[in-house]
């Protein structure tokens, strides 16, 4: 339960459409995120009743200000507008409504506005520090300038719709896509993501130069192309797993961010630092080519870049109209406590938590669930909801595939002590959000080193994740390495478990060791009886 000062106000954040979420901000600290897809929720779901019933548990003090993140009921970004609409910087809704009887502020600002506010509230540049912004998703692909004052001016479009036209290469080659012009499927572009790493630099034949040159075109309306178009093309329905569409996704990849990389450098005046926001922030790759560019002195990109994020900015930019204030105090463990909802556990077995005893587990060639605290907000486990493994041998990157009911192609993250960073990655940096990629310069982590010799790992210190930190220390302990496999914990097609029983189901199908949940560690009972 959230306490609160008596001249705190209270802001709820909504974001309808997909990646849905709930946020509440009090005074000028987030108290949660909560998103639809979260505790089993379906991918990229709406808020729905059953979330909302869950948040009113999470407060006990009126709200003062709902405000609505932006939105289109239709395909076009532009027609049947929810709030104040998808796109526009100016548009503002400031009205007085009841809810349950008792009068409040509504507020509205667009999706556009959602995703800079987000980006500029949780960034750690202080308020009154002009950024740069970079906005690229499904459909925005622009760059801005918000000022001392934020206030947001739009630079220039580079390309619109650069997430969808990227999903769309994907599509184009998988025989199983059947949906019409202009639509694509959420999950596809992480996984184009994935096989781009598979490609080489090199010629491509003349039918990948046209597809490439047709979807980069800024006078293709992409919500009119559909897949059919390309029908004579070798790479139509080619196959996912084929050699030849790992090339061109490499070569796409690589053209996408040349083209906003060539727009953006003439815009850029001074040494203000970036932000970068939308769900192309969630390409790892491209997060890493922006900061190797040196336009900008820092860049920064927060967790939930997506549309999960959305709820936040709106919120944050409710307490700018009304405060004038634009930065919160947050934490990325933001979501919902965990919840212990049965006493049966199956075939698992329960004990105490010992912490040299999952380790030496995981040294042995276990592989745990992991459940702590507050979950994640964004897409990444970042330590709370994860499954976790050896990073050795190469193996376990097959066998936590299998588990997740994933591709083949599809990588595994390392999560790493802060100061181990520099043992087995180039650059060094902290890494707490994992959405960078870095080179692998140690041999002794195959499981979770991509084919192209990379990863995106995510870096632990002991105030970031005291828990996941203490594990990692035991654990390099016990195997002279400071690394895990760290793969999110969800059934597929799903978001985070947040319940025991989930847990207890996804263990048992999925055939995990065992797991930990919160003080306790349970154990198959096979495995227990081989540790008696």
């Amino acid at each position: 339960m959230v306490n609160f000062e008596n001249d705190d106000s209270v802001i709820l954040g909504l974001k309808d459409g997909h990646d849905g979420a709930v946020a509440l901000i009090i005074g000028n600290h987030l108290e949660f995120s909560v998103e639809a897809e979260k505790d089993n929720g379906l991918r990229f779901s709406s808020v729905t009743p059953d979330v909302l019933l869950k948040i009113f548990h999470m407060f006990n003090k009126p709200v003062d200000i709902v405000a609505q993140s932006g939105w289109s009921r239709g395909q076009s970004s532009e027609s049947d507008t929810i709030g104040a609409g998808y796109s526009g910087l100016t548009q503002i809704l400031n009205q007085k409504r009841s809810i349950f009887g008792r009068d409040i502020t509504y507020f509205s600002s667009s999706h556009e506005r959602s995703h800079l506010l987000c980006g500029y509230g949780l960034s750690p540049f202080p308020q009154g520090q002009p950024c740069y912004a970079l906005l690229w998703e499904g459909y925005f692909g622009a760059f801005y300038r918000i000022d001392e004052n934020v206030n947001i001016s739009k630079l220039g479009s580079a390309l619109e719709n650069p997430g969808d036209r990227f999903a769309f290469l994907y599509a184009l080659a998988d025989p199983t896509f059947n949906l019409g012009a202009g639509q694509i499927r959420l999950s596809d572009a992480g996984k184009l993501m994935a096989l781009a790493a598979y490609g080489e630099n090199g010629e491509i034949d003349e039918d990948a130069r046209h597809i490439i040159a047709t979807l980069l075109d800024e006078n293709t309306n992409f919500r009119k192309l559909h897949k059919r178009q390309f029908r004579k093309s070798k790479y139509y329905n080619i196959g996912i797993e084929n050699p030849r569409l790992a090339s061109l996704a490499h070569q796409f990849s690589n053209a996408i961010f040349n083209l906003f990389r060539d727009f953006v450098q003439p815009l850029v005046f001074d040494d203000a630092p970036l932000l970068i926001v939308g769900g192309c922030g969630l390409n790892c790759d491209w997060n890493t080519k922006w900061k190797e560019t040196q336009l900008f002195p820092d860049v920064f990109i927060p967790p939930c870049t997506n549309d999960s994020g959305s709820a936040i900015g709106t919120a944050i930019d409710a307490l700018l109209h009304t405060k004038g204030l634009a930065k919160i105090t947050w934490s990325p463990y933001a979501g919902e406590p965990s919840q212990i909802d049965t006493d049966n556990t199956g075939t698992f077995i329960s004990e105490p938590y010992d912490i040299r005893r999952v380790a030496q587990l995981l040294h042995d060639g276990s592989i745990l669930g992991w459940v702590q605290g507050r979950y994640e907000m964004g897409p990444r486990a970042l330590g709370n909801r994860s499954i976790l493994a050896a990073p050795y041998p190469r193996e376990n990157l097959i066998r936590l595939n299998k588990i997740k009911q994933r591709e083949g192609f599809r990588p595994i993250a390392p999560i790493c002590l802060e100061e181990c960073m520099g043992e087995y990655f180039h650059p060094s940096t902290p890494s707490p959000f994992m959405l960078e990629f870095r080179r692998v310069i140690s041999s002794k982590i195959p499981a979770v080193t991509h084919v192209d010799n990379s990863a995106r790992p995510q870096s632990v210190n002991k105030s970031q994740n005291p828990r996941m930190y203490q594990l990692l220390s035991a654990y390099r302990d016990i195997s002279g390495v400071g690394v895990l496999c760290n793969t999110s914990l969800n059934f597929n097609g799903r978001g985070f478990i947040n319940r025991l029983s989930d847990l207890c189901r996804f263990a048992s199908e999925h055939q995990l060791d065992g797991f930990v949940f919160e003080d306790k560690f349970f154990l198959n009972s096979d495995r227990h009886d081989e540790n008696i």
